[in-house]
């Protein structure tokens, strides 16, 4: 064969390796930025703890979501996308291979929230956990001291050492961890608001401070009321005066308590019952919010040492017997059907 000849079929096989390579290369182009086959509300996808690129992109293939999941692993590791966080993920309609390739290599994953409300015993707060979406519950259904074990904070008793806030959180996360971020938030607030304090307050401790703060938490459903709540509180505990607060009350009946109090449970002796005992009780009685803390530690100077619920949450204050007499007899002889001495406890979120 003349070699002219020769040189023709070399050229032309090169022309058509770079045609075919230029084609694929385009197609391979289109395909890395053309959404993926999804419906329009796109979907929520999984990336189990272990699991791999190489195991999600196959998986997605399977539900013919993606094309060319091989192509799709090997760019990622040519490109040092190769690296996957699990997790749950939102892949939006319109999403492309690339765009998928970045959302599992940032680890771009779904967050979740739980609220913690104030007023919640920590009883309420475990079954609200267990109830949450995506949340591992541990805790649920154990004993207290198998709690306490699980948590592992430095504390004896868990009520009231949970700041009760919102906390976000992705998919596996378990409700010890949510419990004891709560606490370290709660650890900090009290710390910081009891640096700040006013002097000669009647506790000896921070602790102390946070049982009053729970105390003032239940007592009122008003904002307003709660550092003259706080300040009847201290007034009293400075007069050797028994709190006879209606929530402590209610928190020593336990599973007792059916929605009233009666003449034979302020009598009914419990670590809780301020009627009975003097100072406060041994625990807080609730979550105390960062307000209820400052109101303890700021109580508001006055002279009313008396109090008594009108009936709508919020509190009729006096200074003298004959005061708080008449304002019983206004007050709590003449209920109306909707009366309510303390707020209604808070339920756990559905």
């Amino acid at each position: 064969m003349a070699l002219g000849v020769i040189r023709k079929l070399i050229l032309l096989a090169i022309l058509a390796a770079a045609a075919a390579s230029f084609g694929a290369y385009q197609y391979f182009t289109q395909w890395l930025y053309a959404p993926l086959s999804l419906t329009p509300a796109g979907m929520v996808y999984e990336l189990k703890q272990g699991s791999s690129l190489s195991h999600a992109v196959t998986d997605l293939s399977q539900q013919q979501v993606l094309k060319h999941p091989r192509i799709l692993y090997y760019f990622a590791r040519a490109t040092g996308q190769g690296q996957v966080k699990a997790g749950e993920y939102k892949i939006a309609h319109g999403t492309t291979p690339a765009q998928l390739l970045v959302l599992f290599h940032r680890g771009e994953v779904v967050e979740h929230s739980i609220t913690l409300i104030e007023g919640w015993t920590f009883a309420q707060a475990v079954e609200a956990l267990s109830r949450a979406p995506k949340l591992t519950s541990l805790l649920s259904g154990r004993p207290v001291e198998t709690q306490l074990s699980m948590l592992q904070l430095p504390i004896d008793h868990p009520e009231g050492w949970f700041f009760p806030d919102t906390y976000y959180y992705t998919a596996g996360t378990t409700d010890v961890e949510i419990m004891q971020r709560a606490y370290k938030k709660m650890r900090a607030t009290l710390d910081d608001l009891w640096t700040a304090r006013e002097q000669s307050l009647p506790y000896d401790s921070p602790y102390q401070a946070l049982i009053m703060a729970s105390i003032v938490e239940r007592e009122t459903g008003a904002s307003w009321e709660r550092q003259k709540i706080a300040g009847v509180f201290v007034r009293r505990l400075r007069q050797g005066m028994r709190l006879q607060t209606d929530p402590t009350v209610i928190y020593g009946m336990g599973a007792m308590y059916k929605g009233r109090i009666g003449r034979a449970d302020l009598r009914r002796p419990t670590p809780y019952n301020t009627y009975t005992i003097n100072g406060l009780p041994p625990t807080p009685i609730a979550m105390p919010g960062q307000e209820s803390i400052y109101a303890s530690l700021h109580p508001e100077q006055g002279t009313e040492v008396y109090f008594v619920a009108r009936g709508d949450g919020t509190h009729s204050f006096s200074t003298t017997l004959a005061e708080h007499n008449d304002a019983v007899r206004r007050y709590q002889l003449q209920r109306a059907d909707d009366y309510r001495s303390t707020p209604p406890v808070p339920e756990s979120a559905q």
